[in-house]
């Protein structure tokens, strides 16, 4: 008994074909209509050149189709040939140039998908297409338009991470035009040609590169990347009163060093300030990030650390003919007297003594240094000294 034939055809007939063909411009105009009512995102986009490029995309994709089912066979309909994969794929691009989102474009498929099956099938079905063939053109058509879709997409992928490269450039030679400095006018013109609008300040954070993602995850969108080494340099909007707080917290845990805010064009100062910090060794208690705004008394006395040990010779040298022993003990009654501002009691309670013993050392130290002790800049040295 003989096998049953293959009731689908393996080709379109020539003659719904060319009844396709002839009505592609129609099917095109009106896919077009159809997107501009249903995605509201096009209409503006359709309203010069970009709707005549358009119909002609969507007449070289069916176009595509056509030829495929007619000459390759319907097996192979649904793999499109490469001058459609390119127009698609340049029309996710230019999608993606003009601004428009994944959503519409992904959108604008499905309405286009929907009104050119109802025009083809219209034709199909008057120029004699049986149930069977238009059930198989129907699956053909989808499976076609899906493939074009998904070339779409990736276009439109590949150009917004070429544009998102391109603009971390921009944004990154911004900051470094801002660390390297300049008048406001340059560094305002700088921030002009980057399309970045200048906050009222900005704030240096230091960190290790490998703290970065997450702590960017947390801050304001505005936040500059100059520098991505091993050690990362962000520039951080409005990081003054509430926004401090805001800031160090999304720093906690991240090894940051923070600088003071400054105005955004005199950021390099901030960072001069946190660079210095790193520089000296300051670390941060526990988990915390070190904030250089709370340790501005320990950075202006380390500044010129040779200077604080000629100025801590200087004015400790009434002490230098006693025993070790006894030097030490004075040099720290000394410095509670200082911290104290010469309440006996509280210094006592400081150096776990009895009051007369501050009073015994204090005699001791008013021999050694007479009358300088109520000079006001020896005061002001000796407190720079033990600090």
């Amino acid at each position: 008994m003989a096998a049953p034939t293959d009731p689908t055809p393996r080709t379109l007939p020539m003659h719904v074909a060319r009844a396709i063909r002839n009505d592609l411009p129609a099917v095109a105009e009106a896919t077009v209509a159809a997107i501009v009512v249903s995605v509201p995102s096009y209409a503006d986009a359709y309203a010069d050149t970009m709707g005549a490029t358009i119909e002609n995309a969507v007449q070289l994709a069916l176009g595509g189709f056509l030829e495929l089912a007619t000459t390759r066979g319907a097996a192979a309909a649904d793999t499109p040939i490469q001058p459609a994969l390119d127009g698609a794929y340049a029309l996710g691009r230019g999608e993606a140039r003009g601004g428009r989102s994944l959503d519409a474009l992904l959108g604008a498929y499905r309405v286009g998908a929907r009104v050119a099956w109802r025009h083809l099938a219209a034709t199909a079905v008057g120029s004699g297409l049986t149930a069977e063939q238009l059930a198989r053109f129907a699956e053909l058509v989808f499976a076609y338009i899906d493939a074009l879709s998904a070339a779409s997409v990736a276009g439109h992928a590949d150009e917004r991470t070429a544009s998102g490269r391109v603009r971390q450039r921009v944004l990154e030679r911004l900051g470094q035009r801002l660390l390297a400095g300049g008048t406001v006018e340059e560094l305002t013109a700088a921030a002009a040609r980057a399309d970045w609008t200048p906050p009222g300040t900005l704030t240096a954070v230091l960190l290790p590169a490998s703290r970065v993602r997450g702590a960017l995850a947390l801050l304001d969108g505005q936040t500059l990347q100059p520098v991505d080494d091993d050690l990362s340099v962000l520039l951080v909007p409005d990081g003054e009163g509430p926004g401090r707080a805001a800031l160090l917290r999304a720093l906690e845990g991240r090894e940051a060093v923070v600088g003071p805010p400054r105005p955004w064009w005199d950021v390099a100062a901030s960072h001069a300030r946190a660079a210095r910090a790193l520089e000296l060794g300051f670390t941060a208690p526990g988990t915390a990030a070190l904030d250089t705004q709370q340790r501005l008394a320990e950075l202006v006395l380390r500044a010129d650390d040779d200077a604080l040990a000629d100025l801590r010779a200087q004015v400790l040298s009434p002490l230098d003919d006693l025993p070790e022993g006894a030097r030490e003990k004075l040099t720290e009654t000394l410095r509670s007297w200082l911290l104290h501002q010469g309440r006996r009691a509280d210094v006592a309670a400081a150096l776990f003594v009895h009051p007369q013993t501050v009073r015994y050392r204090m005699g001791q130290l008013r021999e050694l240094y007479g009358d300088r002790l109520e000079d006001p800049r020896t005061v002001l040295e000796l407190t720079l000294a033990l600090a």
